[in-house]
């Protein structure tokens, strides 16, 4: 047996000390160094089958490497395949954090029971019959997918070389822990540790592995910063609780891009793929309602329609309030400013409420022209007609600049019915034959005399 040392780990971002100190000097947080007894010894971890050699590797010259694309393994769900990037990369750590009760365990167990491939899912929280009772709402009759309850990685790895998976599903990182650590799990030491052995045996094996991680209070991901660094995708999955829809995001991958979108819709039966979030983000009111406009936004290679409302009021406490949902608040500001410099209407002394419908955050400053036509119908009280839809940014000068990709913008929008829509003067449009109406302007005073008179 050897000998047990005792160590000192920050439990915001891993780093280690010989003894305790008040303030990690790292990420300069305070109060975050805990003890930990750490047991050195030869460790074995995964251990690759004798019939597997090891791979050696050798330095080839640029032209030598073979850049063949890689087979990615098709989870057959649409939204979760466009924010991987297209599937699973054989041999790629996933890992998938969120809040509690948000539904990551229904997402995965779900791709699980309907993945044609061997499927291991291990779970460290639930009961095998707990998780038989969701299985039976979700896919009653997966013969597919193997359901173990462990949380030693050495019984996993043993199962693991037993049932030979194509994919393997951990729920969650933080409940395993290694015969080689002697710290409680879920301590930094143990997550390291417990993620270094997977990401060996996906290596060696070619085999994905999706790992569950929980979130602090704040947002971010549980446990040492370097979790993040070791794994090759980080996705969150996120979702007002007064919703029913989920937002699936990557926020790391080594595979793909970061900027894609998945919508799914909570039901009593799992989680439904929404394959037009359009028709889900816009309102079906057919009355005429002032302080409402339809934006025109891509979210990766997706263009969405989505709806902003705004509320102009007086301000009774004398100091005005400004508060979003689903958009900067700062840039409301700098919006604000702009039409009281350069449009002439006298917002300083009003309260501004703005909030993006459905429970989504959208950063594209694509939306900038719909949110000031959204603030000035409730300030004038005019509504805007329904077939109008907006994609233009705002400088602070007064000018409407141009958007990216706009052609795809404008199909989607003639694609769902619109009629209408306000693009900048200095866009270069390459569609010829569209029936919707495009104006294009310049400066927003082109706007509000066109909208309001």
């Amino acid at each position: 047996m050897a000998k047990v040392k005792t160590a000192y780990f920050c439990q915001n971002c891993g780093a280690q000390y010989a003894k305790w100190v008040g303030q990690c000097s790292s990420c300069k947080q305070w109060n975050t160094v805990v003890e930990e007894l750490v047991q050195k010894e030869e460790k074995q971890g995964w251990k690759s089958s004798s019939n597997t050699a090891k791979k050696v590797s050798k330095p080839l010259r640029v032209h030598e490497i073979s850049t063949d694309k890689e087979t990615r393994l098709n989870t057959f769900d649409l939204e979760f395949n466009r924010v991987l990037g297209g599937g699973l990369v054989p041999g790629a750590l996933v890992l998938l954090g969120g809040e509690p009760g948000v539904g990551k365990s229904t997402l995965l167990l779900q791709i699980a029971l309907k993945l044609p491939y061997t499927t291991l899912y291990v779970s460290g929280e639930e009961s095998q019959k707990q998780i038989k009772m969701r299985a039976d709402r979700i896919h009653p009759n997966s013969e597919n997918c193997y359901i173990l309850t462990e949380t030693k990685t050495q019984n996993i790895f043993r199962q693991i070389e037993a049932t030979d998976p194509d994919i393997v599903v951990i729920d969650s990182i933080q409940t395993l822990h290694s015969d080689y650590i002697e710290s409680a799990a879920g301590s930094i030491s143990q997550i390291r540790e417990c993620t270094a052995e997977l990401i060996k045996f996906a290596k060696e094996t070619n085999t994905p592995v999706i790992l569950i991680g929980h979130i602090t209070k704040d947002g971010s991901i549980a446990g040492p910063k370097i979790l993040e660094h070791m794994v090759d995708t980080v996705l969150q999955f996120e979702g007002d609780r007064n919703y029913v829809y989920r937002i699936l995001r990557s926020l790391k991958n080594r595979f793909g891009s970061t900027a894609e979108l998945g919508i799914y819709e909570m039901q009593g039966g799992g989680l439904r793929q929404v394959n037009n979030p359009s028709e889900i983000l816009i309102s079906k009111n057919d009355e005429k309602l002032s302080g409402t406009a339809i934006a025109s936004t891509i979210e990766g290679m997706r263009p969405l329609m989505i709806e902003i409302q705004a509320l102009v009021s007086t301000a009774v406490y004398g100091t005005p309030q400004r508060s979003t949902t689903g958009y900067n608040a700062k840039r409301l500001n700098m919006l604000l400013a702009v039409l009281e410099k350069r449009a002439g209407f006298k917002l300083g002394a009003k309260d501004v409420f703005l909030n993006i419908t459905g429970g989504i955050s959208v950063d594209d400053p694509a939306i900038d022209l719909a949110v000031i036509a959204a603030i000035l119908s409730s300030n004038e009280d005019i509504h805007i007609e329904k077939g109008v839809c907006f994609a233009a940014e705002v400088g602070l000068a007064g000018e409407i600049r141009p958007v990216q990709r706009v052609d795809q913008r404008i199909i989607e929008a003639e694609k769902l019915g619109f009629t209408e829509i306000y693009v900048s003067k200095n866009n270069k449009i390459g569609l010829k034959n569209t029936k919707i109406q495009i104006h294009r302007c310049s400066r927003i005073e082109d706007v509000v005399s066109d909208l309001f008179g």
